[in-house]
């Protein structure tokens, strides 16, 4: 079993606390200034006075215009919308398994969205990534749902049932997508621009579609933050303080669904943006998950934000997707949770 080993103090415990709301207002600055320098900065060098002209509506050079409003607002906006989401489902979702190495793919969103994408394209002809929004969510929150039925049982999903359920599920519909994609290769030409977590040709609208989801799955979310403090000290303790463990896990596992469902099927399956903005998030406010959720909110979409912008710059002028760039940032903070002895396995 995965097991979240902390290093806080009872000082360093109180340290923390007083400057939560500080630290809260200094990442939603973040926020501001990683949205000020995605607007501002891509492979095509633009003037600052131009980027302010094209935002106020004042006249300016058409193309420029058209890159800043058509380009990188659109963007911007989903990085932020999907970067918040995964942040939060990451946090949800260690919190709910118990497990500090909990993603979206544990419990087989990102496959269960893939192959719902894959169908939509060799059977439907969903050519769009604006198409692919309800395929993708509705095969996210399929895989999910199995999950979680998988690992219930007699007695409810246990931390260590939704783990292992997880990965066979996400194992079983990761080998029939590469089934079908290895026999139509137009279709793999078509997956793989989805499949990378590219921001790039996403519709903007779709951020309005979804936002009942989104706004209901981390009002949700939020609600959760004592329930999943007591459901770090074990079930039995928790029920024995009056919680109903097994309704806190459906409204936590339905949070998951919603938002891990939407944030991919707008932005592709990102991974790893779970696990270092909770892991983040837990290193700055200890282990009380009332501000842990809320970190990782502004935490997940401060780092798609920022991944988005980086990859513009890497490779000038070519691109580099998010998906990429998020995926070699997360990888090394894995490599250092194990290597640091913060996660045990016992």
């Amino acid at each position: 079993m995965l097991t979240y080993v902390p290093e806080s103090t009872p000082a360093a415990g109180m340290r923390r606390t007083a400057r939560r709301p500080l630290g809260l207002v200094a990442l939603i600055g973040g926020v501001v200034v990683a949205v000020g320098v995605s607007l501002l900065v891509g492979s095509r060098s633009i003037d600052v006075s131009t980027v302010l002209a094209a935002l106020t509506g004042q006249p300016t050079d058409a193309t420029e215009q058209m890159v800043v409003l058509s380009l990188r607002i659109p963007r911007t906006m989903i990085g932020l919308v999907a970067g918040a989401a995964l942040g939060l489902a990451g946090a949800l979702m260690q919190g709910l398994t118990r497990n500090p190495l909990a993603d979206p793919g544990l419990l087989g969103v990102n496959a269960g969205a893939s192959l719902a994408v894959v169908i939509a394209i060799s059977m439907f002809g969903v050519t769009a990534p604006s198409g692919f929004v309800w395929f993708a969510f509705l095969g996210a929150t399929v895989a999910a749902v199995t999950v979680y039925a998988v690992a219930s049982g007699r007695t409810g999903p246990t931390p260590l049932g939704l783990t292992l359920s997880g990965a066979a599920v996400a194992a079983a519909l990761t080998s029939v997508t590469t089934l079908v994609l290895l026999r139509d290769l137009d279709t793999l030409g078509q997956y793989r621009f989805w499949s990378v977590g590219s921001l790039v040709a996403r519709d903007i609208g779709t951020i309005g579609t979804l936002a009942p989801f989104l706004l209901a799955g981390t009002v949700i979310a939020l609600l959760l933050g004592r329930s999943l403090n007591g459901l770090a000290l074990g079930d039995d303790l928790a029920r024995g303080l009056g919680q109903r463990v097994g309704l806190s896990r459906l409204a936590a596992g339905l949070a998951i669904i919603v938002l891990c469902g939407s944030a991919t099927s707008l932005a592709g399956p990102l991974v790893f943006v779970g696990l270092v903005a909770a892991h983040t998030a837990r290193r700055l406010v200890g282990s009380d998950y009332r501000w842990i959720l809320a970190y990782s909110i502004p935490i997940g979409a401060m780092l798609v934000v920022l991944a988005d912008t980086l990859g513009r710059l890497i490779v000038q002028p070519a691109e580099l997707e998010a998906g990429i760039v998020v995926a070699v940032i997360g990888a090394p903070v894995l490599m250092a949770m194990v290597r640091r002895g913060q996660v045990m396995i016992r």
